[in-house]
């Protein structure tokens, strides 16, 4: 069970307390991320998450943060997507109030010194510089572009090179005081922790904060009426690729058919493109499919890395597996055993006090409406065969249908021959 409660400037506060637990994690998420930026600051919600553990009111030296979260032997770090961007400890139970303090200190006071924008904008370029090499991790952000195109929702979270060359601080002051406002802000508190004294220093530390109007995301437009293919060259062991369809967003009822669609494709050892792609043709080491919903937008994706010999081959076999959901419904058993293999990894998923937060607090900060883990649960269970097939005959549609790839490929026309349903 969780409790949430809202200050009065409008921060809302999640706890979530864990009987038996020896850790306890703090999260603090802000609805500011990528999809919030404009074209000529793109990538400016990543950099500014690196900004803020470079130095604050209280800690005013590089280093201190990271050197008194060391000194309670956390796990700590910062993340940015898209729609929100992360802040979090994980610390021994008897150690949160002082994390809460570190983490709140980092997010409420940073003071952006000069010398560091410029050192973090040469690690910021080396990371981009590193995704580009990752093409593992490469293609999803290409399949994601040729999705949304030159929009918010399809650009870079990281940003581009010469974005981040040229962002002034005044640009991350003004930006952080626009979107980190209390009525944008969530802190998850999850783990064993005493409720009454965490609230205390929770009101205390950002009762302060300004309750200014909520900027508004930029809604995100689609538009597609055949089949859509990029291919990135790349001289490599190995092709990557993406194969997926739009969706729908994360409020819509059928979510949990296609989360137990995207698994019986693609989610795990015994799904058909394991068997069929890894077992059957040899033809790749991972194989996965999984959707992925948002405020406004969604997706199913198919991503694999694929002997360049045979990447024609398991496209095919790719399209000929989600056609196949369309004609035909879900075995009984197939579909007990992955509903069983979804809960399972679901409630496997939520051992940690940092898995717990993020759980709670990741829905407040998209849905405003956390569920609880026996909810989710019971809505998988319910999913039919034919709800599925249903969903299938929805996305798997050649309006819908892209794939990006990434390998040694001067040209795109073969592969265009067969992108079709």
């Amino acid at each position: 069970m969780f409790n949430k409660l809202v200050l009065k400037n409008g921060l809302r506060v999640i706890l979530v307390p864990q009987k038996g637990s020896l850790a306890a994690t703090v999260l603090i998420l802000v609805e500011a991320g990528s999809e919030y930026e404009t074209k000529n600051i793109n990538g400016l919600s990543h950099f500014l998450e690196h900004l803020m553990f470079k130095g604050t009111k209280n800690r005013p030296k590089p280093g201190m943060i990271a050197n008194e979260l060391d000194s309670l032997g956390a796990e700590y770090n910062a993340f940015t997507g898209g729609q929100y961007t992360g802040y979090y400890a994980k610390v021994q139970k008897e150690k949160i109030n002082k994390a809460i303090d570190l983490v709140s200190d980092l997010y409420l006071n940073p003071i952006f010194i000069p010398e560091e924008i410029e050192k973090e904008r040469g690690v910021i370029i080396e990371e981009i510089n590193m995704y580009e090499d990752t093409p593992m991790r490469r293609v999803h952000e290409v399949f994601t572009s040729l999705l949304y195109g030159d929009q918010p929702a399809g650009w870079d979270i990281a940003g581009r090179k010469e974005v981040i060359r040229e962002l002034k601080r005044d640009q991350f002051a003004n930006y952080r005081e626009k979107h980190y406002v209390a009525p944008k802000t969530v802190v998850a508190v999850a783990g064993a922790f005493d409720e009454k004294k965490v609230l205390k220093q929770i009101r205390e530390a950002f009762g302060h904060l300004k309750k200014l109007p909520a900027p508004k995301k930029p809604i995100t437009t689609e538009k597609q009426i055949k089949p859509e293919l990029v291919v990135k060259f790349k001289e490599s062991d190995q092709s990557h690729l993406v194969l997926g369809v739009r969706a729908f967003d994360i409020f819509d009822k059928r979510r949990y058919s296609l989360q137990v669609l995207a698994n019986v494709l693609g989610g795990g050892m015994s799904s058909r493109l394991f068997h069929k792609v890894r077992d059957e043709l040899g033809a790749a080491y991972y194989v996965r499919a999984e959707s992925d919903l948002t405020l406004d937008h969604g997706c199913l994706a198919v991503a694999a890395g694929v002997d360049h010999s045979k990447i024609q081959i398991v496209i095919k076999a790719v399209l000929e597996e989600m056609v196949k959901m369309t004609k035909e419904v879900v075995p009984d058993a197939e579909l007990k055993k992955s509903k069983d293999h979804l809960i399972g990894n679901f409630i496997l998923g939520l051992e940690g006090s940092d898995e717990l937060a993020s759980y709670y607090g990741g829905q407040e900060i998209i849905t405003k409406k956390p569920i609880e883990p026996i909810e989710v649960i019971g809505r998988v269970k319910a999913v039919k065969a034919e709800e599925i097939m249903a969903v299938a005959k929805f996305i798997f549609q050649n309006s819908k249908l892209n794939l990006a790839i990434i390998g040694p490929y001067k040209e795109s026309e073969g592969f265009r021959k067969i992108l079709r349903f």
